[in-house]
């Protein structure tokens, strides 16, 4: 007998007292539906993965209630066949009747179990969460994807949407968490399953890596341990936090080690430091570096990040990176490792494609001091906002800044900005507004080119464009204009033109670049005023670049603007750790003498010393006493060492005999 018979059977005998023999199996909708089921035994696996949410939940408890409805049909039908014999004979031949109407009818009956049936609340609940869980295991990935698509479509790139209204109510470098994290833009440039592969979007760490904004820890990093770095409040002053990191003692004594494995120009020695001090954060960086000039990015990124981490786990509580009014001051020694940081991370993650992370970091950079800039970020943060397509911030931050920073005075701004009015004038949105970013991007371009003629011509060429004949014979952007700028305005358009010249290689642009190259060029020849009071401009600023804007450049690494550094910066040592340090540091705590170096070595001892590393021509520490009376002895020991210390050279020097070649078969004698 088929199990749909069976369930029929119980619910003639549930609905009625007395079942007739000729009504068994043709009342079936009405009775399952007002039938009472108890819930199935746990354990009992859904099928039907790829069906609705409603329907997987129909289907499992259909199956679940199947083998009870059965079972409960086999005990009524033994119970009838005790209680009158000829009772079964009927109920099967009436079954067995009726097959072929009970298949045609076997859809709708299931209709009406699933719309009819009333459930408990645990066993839908139950059904629920199992299905839900299986769909979510199924389309995390998607939903990651879709989820970052609402972000982007809120966050817009226009100024007439809805994002650009609410960030412009923000203040002007408030940083967001979710756009520090590199996976999510690339998830939306590459998609969720491009990026992750086939690992879990959210895996389980280790118990003993905390959780940090900055950097995402790595499995493959050490066990992370106090370092002996910690953060402290130093005042609040109008609504803005001054904080200052602080080195403990033990920290102290690492970084003196550090100090010295640098000066023993062994980077093996920083390797080994590093073992026993995972997370020193100037050996990191200062062992990246090494790694970055050995064309070993993968590492020389990882180290940065660890760097970060460390960093990142000594925050003041009420430090916080998003408010923008948090500050360091980068002449406290200490805070200097933070910032150089952030700006190596910066880098690494422009090189990689993330462009709007790197933006992110680089407003971090600038809300620690926004005053001083002591990484000068705003040499920097115009391209980012330009490849990030981050066009409103870079205007807003123009607007807002102009009048007490004079940002039109650095080319990368002049020139910059009028490029972004210009792509804000290329998307979709109400034409008055459209025409105003147009005129604004022509006056702006204008200025710039007559402010900065220089940068004309190195721009064409790295973008691998041929002037115009005009635009080639007139002295104007002539060669005349690069040989009389100051050195500093040298180096500041270098920097511009070998950092975003790959941004003015579209056609569009560069034809909108020459409709205003022609329009100067009438002011040029009509002689206005304005041509003459950049001139003077020019002569009269960028005598010489402030000492944070050397210190970009050596951390920036681009040939066009390192080559034009002046000699008494490229003479003195760079320190990747810390490369320039201010002028009017503030140190907390000094490096002790080293004991086993003696003072004012002559030109002579120097020699020997780098010949012979234990020679000491002074011998031993003088102790406190009579040195007038000692002179002459000391001057016989110093003479016996030197001639000591010859003999011993001497003697080490071997002299190769020049080979031989010896004739066996001869008996060597002359003829």
């Amino acid at each position: 007998m088929s199990r749909r018979a069976l369930r029929r059977l119980r619910g003639e005998q549930r609905g009625q007292e007395e079942p007739g023999l000729g009504q068994l199996g043709l009342e079936s909708g009405p009775q399952l539906g007002q039938e009472e089921i108890p819930p199935a035994p746990a354990g009992k696996g859904h099928r039907g993965a790829c069906v609705p949410l409603s329907a997987q939940i129909t289907a499992e408890e259909s199956e679940d209630e199947r083998p009870c409805g059965a079972e409960r049909g086999d005990t009524q039908l033994g119970q009838r066949d005790t209680a009158g014999g000829d009772n079964n004979g009927a109920v099967t031949e009436e079954t067995e009747g009726n097959g072929r109407r009970d298949e045609e009818e076997a859809e709708p009956d299931r209709t009406a179990m699933a719309s009819n049936k009333p459930r408990k609340k645990k066993k839908k609940r139950k059904a629920k969460k199992a299905s839900a869980g299986e769909a979510l295991e199924d389309n995390d990935l998607e939903d990651i994807d879709s989820l970052l698509e609402k972000i982007e479509d809120t966050n817009g790139l226009s100024p007439q949407s809805q994002g650009g209204l609410i960030a412009d109510s923000r203040p002007l470098l408030y940083v967001e968490h979710r756009n520090l994290n590199p996976e999510n833009e690339l998830k939306r440039y590459f998609g969720a399953r491009a990026v992750l592969g086939d690992q879990r979007p959210r895996q389980r760490q280790r118990q003993y890596v905390r959780s940090t904004w900055l950097t995402a820890p790595k499995n493959t990093w050490p066990r992370y341990s106090k370092t002996g770095i910690a953060m402290q409040l130093v005042d609040t002053r109008r609504g803005v936090q001054h904080f200052t990191f602080e080195h403990h003692r033990e920290y102290q004594q690492v970084q003196f080690k550090f100090l010295d494995a640098v000066e023993s120009m062994d980077p093996n020695n920083i390797v080994l430091l590093l073992q026993m001090n995972p997370y020193h954060v100037e050996s990191l960086l200062q062992l990246s570096d090494v790694c970055r000039m050995q064309e070993d990015q993968e590492m020389a990124r990882d180290l940065v990040e660890r760097a970060l981490y460390s960093l990142e786990c000594s925050f003041h509580p009420v430090f916080s990176l998003t408010s923008g009014t948090c500050r360091l001051d980068y002449r406290q020694q200490e805070n200097r490792a933070f910032f150089l940081a952030l700006f190596k991370h910066l880098m690494f993650l422009e090189k990689r494609g993330c462009p709007r992370t790197a933006l992110e970091f680089c407003k971090l950079i600038l809300s620690l001091d926004p005053d001083n800039d002591p990484l000068c970020v705003l040499l920097l943060i115009d391209f980012l906002s330009l490849r990030a397509r981050e066009y409103t911030f870079l205007t807003r931050l123009f607007q807002e800044w102009e009048s007490h920073r004079n940002l039109s005075q650095l080319p990368n701004f002049a020139f910059s900005v009028p490029l972004a009015y210009f792509f804000l004038s290329q998307q979709e949105g109400a034409e008055p507004e459209l025409s105003q970013a147009r005129e604004r991007a022509a006056r702006l371009i204008q200025l710039a080119l007559i402010m900065f003629p220089s940068v004309l011509m190195p721009l064409l060429d790295h973008c691998s464009v041929q002037p115009d004949a005009r635009v080639a014979s007139h002295p104007f952007f002539g060669l005349n204009a690069q040989i009389s700028q100051p050195p500093a305005l040298n180096q500041l358009t270098s920097l511009y033109v070998g950092r975003t010249h790959s941004l003015w290689k579209d056609a569009a642009i560069m034809a909108w670049l020459e409709t205003n190259v022609h329009e100067v060029l009438h002011m040029v020849d009509a002689q206005d005023p304005l041509v003459e009071e950049s001139e003077h401009k020019r002569k009269m600023r960028y005598q010489s670049a402030p000492r944070n804007i050397y210190r970009h450049v050596i951390l920036s690494e681009m040939k066009e603007a390192t080559a034009a550094l002046p000699l008494e910066v490229t003479s003195q040592p760079v320190m990747g750790f810390d490369p320039l340090p201010p002028l009017d540091s503030i140190v907390s705590y000094t490096r002790p003498e080293r004991t086993n170096q003696p003072p004012n070595e002559s030109t002579l001892s120097l020699f020997f010393r780098s010949l012979l590393p234990n020679f000491n021509l002074q011998g031993d520490v003088r102790h406190e006493g009579d040195e007038e009376a000692a002179a002459g002895q000391d001057l016989n020991q110093g003479v016996n060492r030197l001639m000591a210390a010859m003999r011993d050279m001497l003697a080490n020097i071997q002299f190769q005999e020049p080979p031989r070649d010896d004739n066996p078969d001869g008996d060597g004698d002359w003829d």
